[in-house]
């Protein structure tokens, strides 16, 4: 056992002084042993570094969206307060989202003071219910007593007329939107607002 650890530690070592010199053979020396070119190696570290230490700051910064209910790609954090119409991201826990939480981009849509009004009539097609969600009378999307897998959607029945304090209503136009049509308003604190990049 102590002659595979000394063995495999000698082969570590080996690589890693051999590493020098594979790098200059990459990076335009003659061969191995040959002597290396530190001035092309810098110039490697110039371009490379900060291409990493770029990506290593930016990747944090940016979400990709991934879903065709919202009109963007990319996003990023902007701080600030939450205005009609904002892009917005949080943490889903929801069964119907996946087993494990899923971070969301919505947009703000009613605020809290806001009036919500939602109608309910029944479903068109098939059976149940579907809920028109108006905020200050303007129609924010509908809500579908299926989803496209079959499965069925209980649709969030507001129990006063105005958006609570502390509280807003997140989605989108999109007819086959999970949002609060569904789980009814987040959180604000939940809620971190957010820009369109692309």
């Amino acid at each position: 056992m102590l002659l595979l650890t000394w063995r495999a530690g000698n082969r570590v070592w080996r690589e890693l002084k051999d590493l020098p010199l594979r790098a200059a053979v990459a990076l335009g020396a003659a061969g191995l042993g040959q002597p290396p070119r530190p001035v092309q190696l810098f110039k490697a570290y110039g371009i490379v570094l900060p291409i990493g230490l770029f990506a290593w700051w930016a990747m944090p910064q940016i979400t990709l969206v991934m879903t065709p209910s919202i009109d963007a790609w990319v996003v990023h954090r902007s701080p600030g307060p939450i205005r009609h119409g904002d892009l917005v991201s949080f943490l889903l826990s929801d069964p119907l989202a996946g087993p494990k939480p899923v971070n969301v981009t919505k947009y703000a849509l009613c605020l809290p003071g806001d009036r919500i009004m939602m109608i309910e009539k029944a479903a068109s097609v098939g059976r149940g219910w579907t809920g028109s969600y108006y905020c200050n009378g303007r129609l924010m999307g509908v809500a579908k007593p299926l989803a496209r897998s079959g499965k069925a959607l209980d649709h969030w029945r507001p129990e006063s007329p105005h958006i609570p304090d502390g509280m807003i209503f997140v989605g989108s136009r999109h007819p086959d939107g999970y949002d609060s049509r569904y789980y009814g308003p987040v959180a604000v604190e939940r809620l971190t607002r957010m820009e369109k990049l692309l």
